[in-house]
Formats: structure tokens, C-alpha cells, sequence
């Protein structure tokens, strides 16, 4: 039986990370918007600019969610599905940078099971709240 002495606690370190990530790239949206309209799919319809100002608020609006202990769970929940949504950006980045120099493929390609890791902190903090 459980008691709330040995239930499971926040893991404050990866929360804190996750919360200045999300933050931190949100902030990144707006003030260098040009690198993430580059790396949007061309397949959406509409303005790439519209996409990154959208994926900038929902990493503010996660990181906000992450710092509050009632919110934390939908913040974790939240952060998970914005990880998944804004992975094909990241397959797009991996394709266009196909011919680059080693060190930028090695960059776009790291991306990707970066994206798993970020999957699977947000899930852990979702869990835990």
C-alpha cells in the first residue's frame, strides 16, 4: 500500500530543464523566426510563419504549464504532444540538410532521437505531476 510518504515524486531536475527548454525555444520562436519557418513541411498548407509563431505560444504556454504543481501533469501531457506534433519539422531539417556538411547532418539527424528523449521526459513528468 502506498502511503504519501513513498509516493513517487516530481523529478525537479528534469521539470526545471524541460521548463527552461520549452521556455527558452518558445522565446527563440519569435525572436529568430526565420530558422524554424525554414524547417516547417512545406506539405502544410499555409504560411510557415504562422506555424512557428503557433509552435512558439504552445512552448511558452507548456513551460507555464510545467511551473505550476497543479498544472504540471497537463504540462507533461501538453509538452509530449507538442514533442510529437513538431517532429516532422525535425524529419523536414534532416531531409534539407541531407547535402550539408558532416557536422550540420550530424546535427539534424541528432535531432531526431532527441525528440524520443524529449517524448519520454515530458511522459515522465506527466506521470509523476
Amino acid at each position: 500500500m502506498s502511503t504519501r510518504d513513498d509516493a513517487p515524486r516530481p523529478a525537479t531536475g528534469t521539470r526545471l530543464f524541460l521548463t527552461a527548454l520549452f521556455g527558452g525555444m518558445g522565446v527563440l520562436h519569435f525572436a529568430q523566426p526565420e530558422h524554424f519557418d525554414r524547417i516547417v513541411p512545406r506539405a502544410l498548407p499555409g504560411e510557415a510563419r504562422r506555424y512557428t509563431e503557433a509552435s512558439g505560444v504552445a512552448e511558452l504556454v507548456v513551460a507555464g504549464l510545467l511551473t505550476v504543481p497543479r498544472t504540471r501533469r497537463l504540462g507533461g501531457l501538453a509538452g509530449t504532444a507538442l514533442a510529437v506534433a513538431v517532429f516532422p519539422a525535425n524529419l523536414q531539417m534532416a531531409w534539407d540538410w541531407r547535402h550539408e556538411a558532416p557536422r550540420k547532418r550530424a546535427i539534424a539527424w541528432g535531432r531526431l532521437p532527441v525528440q524520443g528523449l524529449l517524448i519520454v521526459q515530458t511522459l515522465r513528468v506527466a506521470r509523476r505531476g
